[in-house]
C-alpha cells in the first residue's frame, strides 16, 4: 500500500528532481507531482510525493516536516483525500 504525502511551503524554484532526492533519502519514491497554477503555469508552492512503503513515508514525514528546503521550512504530512467541490 503506497502512502501519499503532502509537501507544502516549497520554494517556487523547487524541481520535482530536488523534491524526489530529499524524500529518496528515506525510501523508495513512486512519484512526485508539483502543482502549478492552471492559468499561468507557475508553481503554487506545494506538491505531493507518493512512497511505496508506509514506514519509509512516515519516516520521511517526521524527518522533513519543518526542515529548511531552499530557504523555506517545509510543511510535510500525510495527504488527505481531496474534498469534492461543488460545480457551479
Amino acid at each position: 500500500m503506497s502512502k501519499n504525502i503532502y509537501v507544502g511551503n516549497l520554494p517556487w524554484s523547487a524541481t520535482e528532481d530536488e523534491v524526489r532526492a530529499a524524500f529518496e533519502a528515506h525510501g523508495q519514491v513512486s512519484s512526485v507531482k508539483l502543482i502549478e497554477d492552471r492559468e499561468t503555469g507557475r508553481p503554487r508552492g506545494f506538491g505531493f510525493v507518493e512512497m511505496a512503503d508506509d514506514a519509509a513515508a512516515l519516516d520521511a514525514i517526521e524527518a522533513l516536516d519543518g526542515k529548511d528546503f531552499g530557504g523555506r521550512n517545509l510543511k510535510v504530512n500525510e495527504a488527505k483525500p481531496r474534498e469534492p467541490r461543488p460545480r457551479w
